[in-house]
């Protein structure tokens, strides 16, 4: 099992009140699906999963003084779990 699908939790406002709905919010690698996401969590966590969403964040412009470039793209999941189970960080 490859762990290094998940590169960090996402821990924001809307994703801490996600949490209270057992909805986790993961940085994920461009590449993973979300047959692995869910297996990885599985593995890692020791938890069951009920269902991955993912989305692929765009970039966006940004300036800093005289330089402007974008920001990284990335792909975020959402993992929501079976009752009962629970992630701590």
């Amino acid at each position: 099992m490859n762990y290094d699908i998940l590169l960090a939790p996402v821990i924001t406002e809307k994703s801490q009140a996600l949490a209270a709905d057992n909805v986790y919010v993961f940085k994920v690698l461009k590449s993973a699906n979300k047959t692995q996401i869910k297996q990885v969590i599985e593995k890692k966590f020791g938890v069951k999963v009920a269902s991955v969403n993912t989305l692929n964040v765009v970039t966006k412009k940004r300036r800093v003084g005289k330089y402007s470039g974008r920001t990284n793209a990335y792909k975020k999941a959402y993992v929501k779990l079976m009752e009962g189970s629970k992630i701590e960080f």
